[in-house]
């Protein structure tokens, strides 16, 4: 188990994809916002990629470790330290009880990711330990970790030490600024030529006001079609209005002029159009991205979208993690001493004479002496 010393910003359990199929009943599927980062975490202790971690958003958490355990970091980097010594990102750590695990804000990306071996094991709810925070469920009583809690987990494994390979790693934004992929629709027809061009060549600046619900972005006006200015009173009065839909997960969601990005835990329905929708393979980039970043827009076809899904996916996996010299003697590994290796030598042992002489008639060898080693 883990106690919280210090809880950070905002800690919390998530797992991967999250809550699933449960829109109907009002709940997103939740889970970490940089999916990427996270299943790596988990590939890297050993565990399956969906597996319950922590997500850390903009200041980590101070954790106590009562027994020994192996863990991971990816994803923003916050300086971690294990008793006051920094360790690395994107490899396997040891730690050992009673050790102390620090991270502070960060300084490159918003999210960090931290697996441990075995998992989170918090209560499932509706098929998900991912946290819900608005609605108070799932995770560890529904809410981000707090101090002096005790985080559940899972039996502990011994595993090699791992490491991600520099090509796998998601390249975090050093300079503040995003290329975000999106697909049109599925209201694009709202929103003419004009408004189109506008919102492709515009840097968007993330507002402050923004959290795991939606991103909301500053910018400039866009311009509609004769659909969204001429159409009947149960649409709504603003152009940006219309009669309740269902939204997709990602969605650019015009309220007014203020686009928000629909993230992990977005509403299901409302009376806004979406013109544009952010596919799930760029998701963590907005995972990653900070308030008083700048974001731009690329489209792409939903059949591109999907291509970068399962490219994700593999990389996603043992795939990614480097290959070790199978020659190399695992520093772990001790070495037997040769004076401890047992030589028999059968010409001084008469017993074993005619042992030796069977096999070397059968190789057609005479004469030959040989020696054993065990």
């Amino acid at each position: 188990m883990v106690q919280v010393i210090k809880k950070g910003l905002e800690t919390s359990v998530q797992d991967y994809p999250g809550r699933i199929g449960k829109l109907n009943q009002g709940f997103p599927a939740s889970g970490p916002m940089d999916s990427w980062s996270f299943r790596l975490a988990n590939i890297l202790v050993g565990n399956k990629p969906g597996d319950a971690a922590l997500e850390c958003q903009f200041m980590g958490p101070t954790l106590k470790f009562t027994d020994d355990r192996t863990i991971a970091i990816t994803g923003a980097d916050m300086s971690p330290k294990i008793d006051g010594k920094s360790v690395p990102l994107w490899e396997s750590i040891e730690v050992k009880a009673n050790q102390i695990l620090e991270l502070e804000f960060a300084t490159i990306g918003a999210r960090s990711y931290i697996a441990f071996t075995g998992g989170i094991n918090s209560e499932p709810w509706l098929g998900s330990r991912s946290t819900f925070h608005k609605a108070g469920v799932g995770g560890i009583d529904g809410k981000a970790i707090e101090n002096n809690q005790i985080i559940p987990l899972g039996k502990n494994k011994k595993i090699q030490p791992r490491k991600i390979k520099k090509s796998s790693i998601p390249e975090i934004s050093k300079d503040k600024n995003w290329s975000i992929e999106v697909v049109l629709g599925p209201n694009d027809d709202w929103i003419d030529n004009k408004g189109h061009e506008i919102f492709f060549k515009s840097k968007w600046k993330l507002q402050a006001k923004s959290d795991r619900t939606g991103y909301r972005l500053d910018g400039p006006k866009l311009s509609f079609t004769d659909k969204a200015t001429n159409k009947s009173l149960e649409n709504g009065s603003e152009p940006s209005n219309i009669i309740d839909q269902g939204y997709p997960a990602g969605a650019v969601n015009l309220a007014g002029q203020t686009p928000i990005i629909l993230v992990n835990d977005g509403p299901s329905m409302g009376g806004f159009i979406n013109p544009y929708t952010v596919p799930s393979s760029a998701f963590w980039k907005l995972g990653q991205a900070k308030p008083g970043d700048t974001l731009s827009f690329i489209e792409v076809s939903v059949e591109k979208s999907q291509i970068l899904r399962a490219e994700q996916s593999i990389i996603c996996s043992e795939e990614s993690l480097m290959s070790f010299n199978k020659n190399e003697i695992n520093k772990n590994e001790k070495v037997k001493p040769l004076d401890q290796i047992k030589i028999i030598d059968f010409d001084k042992n008469k017993s074993d004479e005619k042992i030796r002489k069977k096999m070397m008639e059968k190789k057609g060898m005479k004469n030959m002496k040989i020696r054993f080693f065990n």
